[in-house]
């Protein structure tokens, strides 16, 4: 494993803030630097640090409305109460703040690099893990995304005549990614989620496989509530990699959300950390060329956790299971209590699996039905 690994950071996405009360803390990012810091995860000749740029409003607009873009930052100048919600903004769950504008971009242009330090910088993979707002659409904040770096970065290798494969394992669905390519063959995107029966954003079933030149191309696993290690390893192996290896993409950009942990307080999942490495391994092994981005994840100790597992899977160092010393001072200053780095081994309850594992089987079926054939595959392809 000789070829460079790029990691994406500022200081300054730790500056700004949702406000007290709202479940995203951008203290995560802080958190989740400092432990791969002191782990030394960022250290010999083939880690690359690469201080983020902003995107420009060209870029943004590739994708984004003018008129949008221009709310947002107009909205982002001051301190002010101010809300437009054919927007979605100004909401609790959407709040504007002073830079806003800023930050966004700065957080857009990170992804747009690691795309950039894969494609043209000869990394063999690279990590935003400011990144991941897969929830914003082309003129609407949602689900606590702003712009959608992911689309914004994956438009740009697509004109560039590049085929590219989009998988998302936060615990929300990623609707504003699979919106923006519905109508492509050139974008594959797959979304491993909870169930939106009573879940946000009450999107990503199996049926909603694309349209015209894109069917076939969008794809979604929903899990049910209390799915574990067992249900996520299954999908994976039965959706994912086969898919992926049917469509060959010239570069492979991943969402890490970690909400999906057990102890996320937002969602209803039971993973550990032991399927974000497993997601993560399997993405290297493809040896197609990864970006991989953050996402959501509400307990900032699981988020430094999870991201610190994931980028030492990238750039094939070894992560102790124990927190570091300064570390563990940092998470007691918080009135964190957390020893291990990772989670121990754990399986669902035997009624929860099983309804997780007959809920799986039912859209695998669809799929195996229904999308599998449009890419030359056989059910238990793997």
């Amino acid at each position: 494993m000789t070829a460079r690994r790029a990691f994406i950071y500022s200081s300054r996405f730790g500056d700004y803030s949702y406000g007290t009360e709202h479940p995203f803390k951008v203290l995560r990012y802080r958190l989740a630097y400092d432990l791969i810091q002191e782990l030394g995860l960022l250290e010999g000749d083939t880690n690359l640090f690469v201080e983020s740029p902003s995107a420009s409003e060209e870029a943004l607009s590739s994708f984004h409305s003018r008129d949008y873009l221009e709310t947002l930052r107009e909205f982002s100048r001051g301190d002010g109460n101010r809300a437009n919600f054919f927007y979605g903004l100004g909401d609790v769950e959407n709040p504007v703040f002073h830079g806003l504008y800023d930050w966004a971009s700065l957080v857009c242009g990170g992804t747009m690099e690691a795309v950039r330090q894969v494609v043209d910088g000869g990394c063999r993979a690279a990590f935003n893990m400011a990144g991941g707002w897969h929830h914003a659409h082309a003129a609407r904040a949602s689900g606590f995304s702003y712009l959608n770096d992911a689309v914004v970065a994956i438009q740009g290798a697509v004109r560039r005549g590049l085929r590219v494969a989009y998988v998302d394992i936060d615990a929300h669905h990623g609707d504003g990614v699979q919106k923006a390519f519905y109508d492509s063959d050139r974008v594959l995107t797959i979304s491993l989620h909870e169930t939106g029966d009573d879940f946000f954003p009450q999107t990503g079933y199996p049926q909603e496989m694309g349209r015209g030149k894109g069917y076939g191309y969008a794809v979604n696993v929903p899990f049910c509530a209390h799915s574990d290690d067992l249900i996520f390893e299954q999908a994976f192996k039965r959706v994912v990699r086969p898919l992926l290896s049917a469509f060959h993409p010239d570069l492979l950009v991943t969402q890490m959300g970690v909400d999906g942990l057990r102890t996320d307080p937002l969602a209803r999942l039971e993973f550990t950390t032991g399927a974000l490495e497993f997601a993560a391994r399997s993405f290297l092994d493809t040896g197609i060329p990864w970006v991989a981005l953050g996402g959501g994840g509400y307990d900032e100790v699981n988020v430094a956790r999870g991201w610190t597992l994931v980028w030492g899977v990238m750039n094939g160092m070894e992560v102790p299971e124990h927190f570091p010393p300064g570390f563990a001072a940092t998470l007691a200053e918080i009135g964190a209590d957390s020893l291990l780095l990772r989670d121990l081994p754990r399986l669902a309850h035997p009624d929860d699996f099983s309804r997780a594992q007959a809920f799986l089987e039912r859209n695998l079926a669809i799929l195996e039905r229904r999308l599998f054939p449009l890419h030359g595959l056989s059910p238990g392809a793997s």
